[in-house]
């Protein structure tokens, strides 16, 4: 798919308090309002099935916790679900936005976050302003099957050149407390982590480690010391 194959009337709009630094995805609604309650304000609801049962429920659920805790809450893939529950944000992978309508999330002021894994779709998902863009996946990680090899540090580094600040970004992919400061050390925007949330046994304390990683004190700190 080129980017001229997909066409956005308007800039979508923005992030008004940024992206980060911690970006959460998670499949549970209870976890969801937990996290907004220890005042995490960016959250990101990933339910894969689309045939889930009480999908329209989640869904509705989220953007009402969002809003409940003036959060920016983005819902994974079901957009139609997103639009009509009137949500903050819209996440779509690449094959997504073959079959979502852009147009109607951009015309009703819903932010939109983009997946991307390789440096084409890289230039694909920029020329569409977006809200943010994220880029993966940074290590190898089971949650999700990927048709791409890990990208490591290394690569994050050339493609957050190529974005060059034109909008926010995150990493996502594999990241846990063990390798989160080397990530931050790219100069990224925001850090999506999945299983080091989901799997966390003590949920404050685990937010409490990446609130000290993630600062620009620390970044600049380690910087200097490189």
């Amino acid at each position: 798919m080129k980017a001229s194959n997909v066409l956005v009337s308007q800039p979508f709009e923005k992030m008004e308090e940024g992206l980060g630094p911690l970006y959460p995805v998670v499949d549970d609604i209870a976890l969801l309002k937990r996290l907004l309650a220890h005042g995490v304000r960016t959250v990101q609801l990933r339910v894969k099935d689309p045939n889930h049962p009480h999908l329209e429920a989640m869904v509705k659920d989220a953007v009402g916790y969002g809003e409940l805790y003036n959060a920016q809450v983005f819902i994974n893939d079901h957009w139609e679900k997103a639009l009509s529950a009137g949500a903050y944000g819209i996440h779509l992978g690449q094959d997504d936005l073959k079959s979502a309508d852009l147009n109607a999330i951009a015309k009703a002021g819903i932010r939109l976050g983009v997946s991307t894994r390789t440096a084409e779709e890289l230039q694909l998902a920029l020329s569409l302003n977006p809200s943010y863009l994220a880029i993966g996946h940074i290590f190898p990680t089971p949650t999700k099957q990927m048709p791409t090899p890990p990208q490591g540090i290394e690569q994050l580094k050339t493609h957050l050149r190529t974005v060059n600040g034109k909008v926010p970004t995150v990493a996502i992919g594999g990241i846990d407390l063990s390798v989160a400061s080397d990530v931050w050390q790219s100069g990224v925007d925001a850090i999506a982590v999945v299983r080091a949330i989901t799997q966390s046994e003590d949920l404050a304390a685990t937010l409490h480690s990446f609130a000290d990683i993630l600062t620009e004190e620390a970044r600049n700190e380690l910087s200097t010391a490189l």
